[in-house]
């Protein structure tokens, strides 16, 4: 007689449930569209594309987190849930929690540098463009006090990076120009 082993998880087991979720709620949100989306008549109006994607990270905990940008957006937790779609792209950012500073990248391609406009609202930075073709907006959760007035940004090929140093300070309201 052979002996039945257990077999464990493997982190690639776990990326293909992951997958699988993902999948049968990518499939969910087509159903969706097809039967209560949002009326024609609205959907000619918006002029930019639709643009919907996702990235899979794991934080230091293990646990997967998925992030979603684009202009669609779907409200969970209404019966039944509604689909947003928006003319303001929301950009894939990263927020890095570096010794002495934060680090925010934000892809953000087909605006001007002097389109984008960055504000911090208490530990909040607000990330805003908009020209003809493309519009963005983010609101940041940022992981630690700043110093606001520190701030630096550069704007090169689409991807928008902004540095400022961390400071135990009160917040505020102030604007960060970008370079």
């Amino acid at each position: 007689m052979s002996e039945r082993r257990r077999r464990r998880k493997s982190i690639f087991d776990i990326f293909d449930d992951l997958l699988r979720e993902i999948e049968e709620e990518f499939q969910d949100f087509i159903r969706e569209i097809e039967r209560f989306g949002v009326p024609k008549e609205e959907i000619k109006e918006i002029k930019s594309p639709f643009v919907y994607g996702f990235r899979i990270t794991i934080g230091p905990d293990g646990i997967p987190k998925i992030e979603e940008f684009g202009n669609i957006r779907r409200r969970r937790g209404t019966k039944p849930s509604i689909t947003e779609i928006s003319e303001e792209r929301e950009p894939l950012v990263d927020v890095l929690d570096e010794d002495d500073k934060v680090r925010i990248i934000a892809e953000m391609p087909g605006v001007e540098k002097e389109k984008i406009k960055l504000r911090v609202q208490d530990r909040k930075l607000i990330i805003k463009a908009s020209n003809e073709h493309r519009k963005y907006y983010k609101e940041v959760d940022l992981p630690a006090e700043v110093d606001i007035k520190k701030a630096k940004a550069t704007y090169r090929n689409g991807v928008l990076e902004i540095e400022i140093p961390k400071v135990k300070s009160k917040g505020g309201e102030f604007e960060i120009k970008i370079e």
